[in-house]
């Protein structure tokens, strides 16, 4: 075998695009996220096709931020300013067979990357509920999938390239810059424009996935864990209008432990039919259930591809807590029920596995994200957060970078135990601050 496979990306592996080319807008129509909840605080945007033009654009101009694929529910990506964008970027993809790694640009979607990596016998350990975010996006905040051995997505960097503010391309690797490179992968868009991230792989394999409805909540007391570990990734959707979990998603791999999938399931019984993760909504835009066989990433996210995930007009939070702590958390949002429930799309819980990245939620915790899906209602969903920060308090809860939040700056100061040093790596590579936007200056920096 060729130990570099440099593979270039035709029409025909470009899947349908979910957002709308910013070269569409109208004069007078705003700039805004895929979900609508955001307008952005500029149109002013210069995209970059290749390397060159990233540097020049980022020594043109004093103030700049990254625009990636727009899934950000929060302003970390927004500037009154000017955006950069690497989405249309030359898009390319190095496989390093002999070192199991790729290599690609940072613009590049994973729903365009993975069908490439499956064809040539390669995967990806983890994805996210949804593949139509960009690499370096989402390793930038954090972005996860579920399994409890799992890293989220930015564990799987190896490298990366970034341009830093004064034009310079700088290169960390997990193998020779430690801290640096723990700092950098999860940069919240602080650092720098990221070029290039070279991902690792392993061997490519096929998935099922099963989905069970109305596991009692209660069952989550005494087997949390069992039911965690009952497959490759696994999650539990509800709506805290009950005392059941409405749905559970247990994913599991081919040839592993084989998933047993019986009538019921801690109480829960085997769907009949496909489902949406919001019950009233159409199965249509999901990943194939049943335990239908495909390759991994045509299960492991959610939804496909060529379709708008979710419901679409949404909010979205989600708060991470030591899996330790996972089930007290859990029981102490259900008891929240009555003042969730009329705002809610649906909650999702998922486990995460420690890392040693430092702005990542999950460093040096094993975790448990509780996600929520809102009703697109602002003023009542900014009432509700602060309560639910308050009952996950004592769990020294992090909430996720690019959602929807009110933890105190001083709280997040606390929580992120690197922050400090990150904050003087920033500076090193940013002295002038041309990355730091309000959401950054706020939360980050202080």
């Amino acid at each position: 075998m060729k130990k570099r496979t440099f593979i270039k990306l035709s029409s025909a592996l470009m899947a349908a695009p979910l957002f709308r080319p910013l070269s569409g807008l109208a004069a007078d129509e705003k700039l805004k996220n895929w979900a609508g909840n955001l307008e952005y605080s500029t149109n002013k945007l210069d995209a970059a096709r290749n390397l060159q033009q990233v540097k020049e654009i980022v020594t043109k101009y004093p103030k700049l931020k990254v625009l990636g694929t727009r899934h950000c529910f929060n302003h970390i990506a927004d500037t009154k300013d000017r955006f950069i964008s690497v989405t249309d970027a030359e898009q390319q993809i190095v496989l390093d067979e002999k070192n199991k790694t790729v290599t690609v640009n940072a613009g590049l979607k994973y729903g365009q990357l993975s069908p490439v990596l499956h064809r040539k016998g390669f995967a990806l350990h983890n994805l996210a509920s949804l593949p139509h975010i960009s690499v370096a996006g989402a390793c930038a905040t954090a972005t996860h999938g579920s399994g409890e051995k799992n890293g989220n997505l930015s564990t799987a960097v190896s490298a990366l390239e970034m341009v830093t503010a004064n034009g310079e391309l700088v290169r960390l690797t997990r193998k020779e810059d430690g801290d640096k490179f723990n700092a950098a992968v999860v940069n919240l868009g602080a650092l720098g424009v990221v070029t290039q991230v070279t991902l690792d792989v392993e061997p490519t394999f096929m998935m099922g996935q099963y989905v069970f409805e109305n596991l009692p909540l209660s069952q989550l007391k005494d087997n949390f864990d069992q039911i965690e570990a009952s497959g490759y990734s696994v999650s539990l959707f509800t709506n805290w209008a009950s005392d059941d979990i409405t749905e559970v998603w247990v994913k599991y791999k081919e040839g592993d432990k084989a998933f047993k999938a019986d009538k019921e399931f801690f109480g829960g019984k085997l769907a009949t039919k496909n489902l949406h993760p919001i019950p009233e909504l159409s199965a249509e835009n999901c990943t194939e259930q049943m335990g239908v066989a495909g390759p991994w990433y045509e299960r492991m996210p959610h939804f496909k591809m060529g379709f708008t995930p979710s419901s679409g007009k949404e909010l979205q939070s989600e708060y991470f807590v030591p899996r330790k702590n996972a089930v007290d958390a859990i029981l102490a949002i259900s008891r929240m029920g009555k003042q969730i429930t009329p705002h809610l799309l649906t909650s999702e819980i998922r486990t995460i596995a420690a890392d040693e990245l430092w702005m990542s939620p999950c460093y040096k915790q094993d975790s448990v994200a509780i996600h929520f899906t809102w009703k697109q209602d602002w003023p009542a969903v900014s009432k509700l957060l602060p309560f639910i920060e308050k009952e996950l308090s004592v769990y020294d809860v992090r909430p996720h970078w690019g959602k929807l939040f009110t933890v105190a700056p001083a709280l997040l100061a606390k929580r992120y135990e690197k922050l400090g040093e990150f904050r003087q790596l920033a500076k090193e590579y940013d002295q002038k601050g041309k990355f730091v936007n309000e959401f950054l200056k706020m939360n980050v920096f202080g």
